[in-house]
């Protein structure tokens, strides 16, 4: 059974809410997430009504309003220039907005967030909206997503929101807090990108999927080779989410620990580019695929 982090009533987010117990793989010494918005299961389109409705108003304070115009953004716009499948619009919510909330107690009170593979902006621009208080860059290689974004920061007037048009092996030295991912890549591609944006003890959180778990045991030998000083898998249940989110979380080593890095960079030369569009960035996409 994978440990639970659940969300106080109270909408600080403190890193100290989340009451939570780890499970390490092998000799690993920090804690780490599991996770996955697929995985939320099927959101029903009024899931958010009523009583579940005043819930999440609770956890989230002042940030439901901008959540819920940014699905809006999502489900109009977002449909239109093919960032959401139609088939996705009805469960954007619970599905989609609040999977991404899970990762908010996970997150420190301030410092910078780089969001790789923003997509559609899930889940960085919601962290960016919850916790104003983070510098969160959108970091996403695709034009036409980086319109989307750029608008969706205008309308909903986040300042602290940054959008960043490129790939993540070309900002390698960012020196960001925490590094987050959704439907992106793999785990050990993933790790090889994001890692190098860290500062040292920086950490990569990844909403994964129901292979979490397998996922994380086919990247260890890369995760050591990159210096990584602990990995780990946790479950959060998000703000009246339908079904708990599953984040993996890697904690980062030093610079000096982190490896050849030329040889890093060819090798993810030769992986998928987290930026084309055979990815999963665009939610349920319209042209096949989810």
């Amino acid at each position: 059974m994978l440990p639970l982090v659940s969300y106080a009533t109270s909408a600080s987010f403190e890193r100290s809410t989340p009451a939570m117990s780890e499970s390490r793989p092998r000799g690993v010494s920090s804690p780490a997430p599991r996770s996955d918005p697929a995985v939320s299961g099927s959101a029903e389109a009024g899931a958010a009504a009523s009583g579940g409705e005043a819930a999440v108003e609770a956890q989230l304070g002042p940030a439901v309003a901008k959540l819920r115009t940014f699905a809006e953004l999502l489900g109009t716009d977002g449909v239109v220039r093919g960032l959401i499948g139609p088939s996705e619009t009805p469960r954007l919510w619970d599905r989609h907005i609040l999977n991404s909330a899970a990762l908010v107690p996970l997150l420190p009170n301030d410092g910078v967030v780089v969001d790789v593979g923003s997509g559609a902006g899930l889940p960085g621009m919601v962290l960016g909206i919850i916790r104003p208080t983070l510098a969160v860059i959108l970091l996403e290689p695709l034009l036409r997503r980086v319109r989307f974004l750029t608008q969706c920061v205008e309308v909903l007037d986040v300042p602290n929101v940054t959008v960043l048009r490129g790939r993540a092996e070309e900002h390698a030295g960012l020196n960001a807090d925490v590094a987050v991912a959704r439907a992106v890549a793999p785990l050990a591609h993933l790790a090889e990108i994001c890692l190098p944006l860290l500062r040292p003890a920086g950490q990569l959180l990844a909403l994964k999927g129901e292979k979490a778990e397998e996922e994380l045991r086919l990247a260890h030998e890369t995760l050591r080779s990159l210096g990584a000083t602990s990995w780990s898998v946790l479950t959060v249940a998000p703000p009246d989410a339908v079904a708990n989110a599953t984040i993996i979380r890697v904690v980062a080593g030093s610079r000096q620990d982190q490896g050849d890095q030329p040889r890093r960079k060819r090798r993810s030369q030769k992986q998928p580019d987290v930026g084309r569009g055979d990815r999963a960035g665009d939610v349920g996409r319209a042209h096949g695929g989810g």
